[in-house]
């Protein structure tokens, strides 16, 4: 009868700590989602913001720019901050930031008022995100880690997805001046409910030392204040700031491409930085053993090469329907929201099946998408001969709904398998930083070739080299992955 108690309340305790990891992981998707919301209906809304805040070309490049900026240069700060402080603290004070940013985004009377808004919206997101996947690591282990990983690809998919659509909706229901304020008031409601929950639900205290303090060290404000390793910090900042300027406001100066040399250099400084102050015996802001560990190595390169090319494609597609055929934005929806909600749904059942089948799974995405793309030039040039219709696009585009949901949740969650606890938050953002670089890059080489390409071609072959310079660097990024296959199958460790 004793025992019988016994392991009804081991049970009942289990049951309880269940219940608690996929509630934080809830809150943790809920934010998530709003930030990536936030990102797709911005796109929806710049005619509007142009129209109704009389904002220049300019000013709606950096209401895009400014945010992906300061979300870049803060995330690895941001993620070593939640390691050490405690994750949940620092993911509350992102999304405070974000939803207080958002209504003064909504509320702005000019658009020097909403580019600042933005950058402040872009520090919210990169304090929040990185301890998204930190918290992942944290507290799930094993298959529930793929699922749960898999349930944060779905939540991506979903909000990439309904993003236009929302945005569309508010700006048609509150007309030129209201509506793209409609876009930004929208976090309010979600990021206020993930609050509460996040002081519901996350464990107490919301911030405490991460595991990697000793019990033995001092815990003074100097102590952590050097935990944080905060001229790392800078030193990494900076460095990601000269990386991602010049793709950003390229058109300004060729002068602007000199902070890539920079960036460059910023980069070994900060290596050596770091280097230096792990043999002082402090704790540096990224563990550089890490990138020994192979499976992350890969994991991370692999990452940044598949978001160099395929995040392009939605930004041909939307130019080579719109200026191309003279297509509406509505068409352009139509055609792209299908894969969106494919990719949310092939996220899911990928991160149920990751840890059975592994690398395999993200070699067959990428394969996947190296044959939605040779479909989608098929389509593009057929149209050309006056064969297909263009609406052909949504089936091969909903291929490559697969491959992402194949590709980006299961190799987040192998890449991360094998990282220390206390390094999970900064080890992610890494990653993330990796995907940031690697979208602004190749969003700027690949439309500067497709338009400069149209001086003595038309729209169909200049998209048509587009897309084939995504397969070139999808194909580098299936070398990666088979490389690390062979790795894993000739180390039973996985290193």
């Amino acid at each position: 009868m004793t025992q019988s108690r016994s392991d009804s309340k081991r049970t009942n305790t289990n049951t309880t700590e269940d219940s608690t990891r996929w509630r934080i992981l809830a809150v943790l998707l809920a934010a998530i989602a709003m930030s990536l919301i936030n990102v797709s209906i911005v796109n929806v809304a710049l005619p509007s913001i142009q129209e109704g805040l009389g904002a220049s070309q300019s000013d709606l490049q950096w209401v895009l720019s400014g945010y992906a900026l300061t979300f870049g240069v803060v995330l690895v700060a941001a993620g070593r901050a939640g390691d050490l402080l405690g994750r949940g603290g620092i993911f509350v004070v992102g999304v405070v930031v974000f939803t207080a940013a958002s209504i003064a985004s909504g509320l702005a009377p000019d658009a020097d008022w909403l580019n600042a808004a933005r950058f402040v919206q872009g520090v919210g997101s990169g304090l929040l995100s990185p301890q998204a996947v930190g918290m992942i690591q944290q507290y799930f282990r094993g298959a529930e880690r793929g699922r749960a990983f898999g349930h944060f690809g779905t939540a991506v998919g979903l909000s990439v997805g309904i993003g236009p659509v929302l945005g569309g909706l508010l700006i048609e229901l509150g007309g030129a001046d209201l509506g793209w304020r409609l876009t930004f008031l929208a976090n309010v409601p979600i990021g206020i409910a993930a609050i509460i929950m996040a002081l519901a639900w996350f464990p107490k205290p919301l911030f405490s030392h991460g595991p990697k303090e000793s019990t033995n060290a001092p815990h003074g404000i100097l102590h952590t204040f050097r935990s944080l390793d905060p001229i790392g910090a800078v030193l990494l900042g900076l460095a990601v700031f000269a990386a991602l300027f010049p793709f950003m406001e390229s058109q300004s100066s060729p002068l602007t491409w000199l902070l890539l040399p920079l960036g460059i250099a910023l980069v070994a400084l900060w290596i050596r930085w770091e280097r230096r102050y792990a043999r002082l015996g402090r704790s540096p802001m990224v563990d550089l053993s890490i990138f020994s560990t192979r499976s992350f190595t890969n994991g991370a390169l692999i990452m940044t090469l598949y978001f160099t090319g395929m995040t392009s494609i939605w930004v041909l597609v939307a130019l080579y329907l719109q200026q191309g055929l003279g297509e509406s934005a509505l068409a352009t929806g139509l055609i792209s929201t299908p894969a969106a909600f494919i990719s949310a749904f092939a996220a899911n059942w990928a991160g149920r099946r990751v840890m059975t089948y592994g690398r395999k799974m993200v070699i067959w995405g990428l394969f996947l998408a190296l044959t939605g793309l040779a479909a989608s030039i098929a389509v593009v040039l057929l149209h050309a001969g006056g064969y297909l219709s263009f609406w052909w696009l949504l089936p091969t585009l909903a291929l490559i709904g697969v491959a992402q949901g194949a590709v980006i949740s299961p190799n987040q969650a192998l890449t991360l398998a094998e990282v220390p606890l206390q390094y999970a938050g900064s080890s992610g953002a890494i990653m993330q930083t990796g995907q940031r670089i690697g979208t602004s890059i190749g969003i700027a080489v690949i439309t500067a070739a497709v338009f400069a390409s149209l001086n003595v071609t038309t729209w169909s072959l200049a998209v048509t080299l587009g897309f084939g310079l995504i397969m070139l660097v999808v194909l580098c990024a299936l070398g990666v992955a088979l490389k690390d296959l062979r790795v894993r199958a000739s180390d039973p460790q996985h290193r």
